[in-house]
């Protein structure tokens, strides 16, 4: 058998690797600052707690079975705001509400595809105990200063589940209703009238005109007409412009359709073509073990990890610094630049090893440190891009190579 990665699994190396950890750190100091908590919860989980009451979602029946040694049935998590509904059972002292954030990974069975890996990053943050709008607005709001700080545009589109239910009973549907979400979803993949045939296999023709031309509606028309959940997207979108960020209302954007309850929210980006984040609404979720209603909103940010969508330089080791037979010299450089939060390397040995592994990292800058560097209180700084060498004392090397 060849030693060889899993299929579905992937290595990831420089400059993705750093490129997906600074974006991370990113996400984790936006939740500290909008007041979310780290938490951590374990990689396995009981076969109960992970396929729930609801085993045909793609997530849930993706999930990964595995038996421990006494032959229990268990399972790694496949994301993260299953495991709350444990943890408020377990903890039924939480003081409400409560924020918390959490990253790492997560895992799904999923049909292998080239753009889709079986353990990706999820990075979460919930407000728990909060019914208000107010509490989705701020998930929007962190999320809209996670973007701004990576330099990305997004539109926020959103939707109100109660709504779509509204506009499903106007327009006359009796039954199937998630069977019609679900071929109303396919919209952005199908052409309409493909949607349309899709539709007639379940509902009579007169419904699905009917929901049609509800969807054509703008939301002033919802809102008039007093439609459930009309009025929670007019105050996020209120909410919206104290926090500097705008919505945009999308009657046939669907997430989690068995999931959310409230509004539901994405930001899309037209550059990258993606989704960036998502989420919305769950307040039938994470009380449910606990025996009392928790509503809860949330944001989940996945695609964003993996996008080239920021400069990694100042996280690499870009300066190398070679020791000419003055080793202590040269780690006293060293720590001196650590100390200073400048990352570097120390190179004993040949030079031409130490150029060879500059060049191999993109490192920028070389430090030779020899017997007449340390005579004169100076050493040779080269620009390893431009070739120009300079003669500097320790202050000049920190003052050039800090971190701004």
């Amino acid at each position: 058998m060849p030693i060889e990665k899993v299929k579905g699994f992937r290595d990831i190396f420089p400059p993705q690797s750093l490129r997906r950890e600074k974006i991370m750190r990113i996400i984790q100091d936006k939740a500290k600052l909008y007041g979310f908590v780290p938490i951590e919860t374990p990689t396995i989980e009981y076969e109960e707690l992970l396929k729930g009451d609801n085993e045909s979602d793609e997530a849930v029946s993706d999930r990964f079975r595995l038996k421990d040694r006494g032959g229990r049935d268990l399972g790694l998590r496949f994301e993260w705001t299953f495991q709350l509904s444990r943890i408020f059972k377990e903890n039924p002292t939480i003081k409400l509400p409560w924020r918390r954030y959490q990253t790492g990974n997560v895992f799904r069975d999923e049909p292998l595809r080239p753009d889709r890996f079986r353990e990706f990053v999820q990075c979460d943050a919930d407000i728990m105990g909060d019914p208000s709008v107010k509490a989705d607005a701020e998930c929007l709001a962190f999320a809209n200063a996670v973007l701004k700080e990576l330099k990305l545009t997004a539109e926020i589109y959103v939707n109100n589940r109660k709504l779509l239910d509204a506009i499903l009973k106007e327009a006359g549907v009796k039954g199937n209703q998630l069977q019609v979400l679900r071929e109303i979803d396919k919209l952005d993949k199908l052409s309409e009238n493909e949607v349309k045939a899709n539709l007639k296999k379940v509902i009579d023709s007169t419904s699905m005109e009917n929901i049609f031309m509800l969807l054509k509606k703008d939301l002033a028309y919802f809102t008039k007409n007093s439609f459930a959940g009309a009025d929670e997207i007019v105050e996020l979108e209120e909410l919206g412009k104290n926090y500097g960020f705008s919505i945009k209302f999308v009657p046939t954007l669907m997430r989690g359709f068995s999931y959310y309850t409230g509004n539901v929210f994405e930001l899309w980006s037209k550059e990258k073509r993606a989704a960036l984040m998502g989420g919305g609404r769950f307040d039938d979720k994470v009380g449910k073990y606990a025996g009392r209603a928790i509503p809860a909103v949330g944001i989940s940010f996945g695609t964003l990890v993996d996008l080239e969508c920021i400069d990694v330089d100042d996280e690499k080791n870009n300066i190398v610094i070679i020791s000419l037979g003055q080793d202590a010299e040269a780690i006293k450089i060293a720590e001196g630049l650590r100390k200073e939060n400048v990352a570097c390397v120390v190179f004993y040995g040949k030079p031409s090893k130490a150029l060879e592994y500059a060049n191999a990292y993109a490192v920028k800058y070389a430090i030779f440190v020899g017997d007449d560097e340390v005579k004169s209180g100076k050493v040779k700084v080269k620009d390893l891009v431009s070739g120009k060498e300079e003669l500097m004392n320790s202050k000049d090397i920190i003052k050039k190579l800090k971190k701004k």
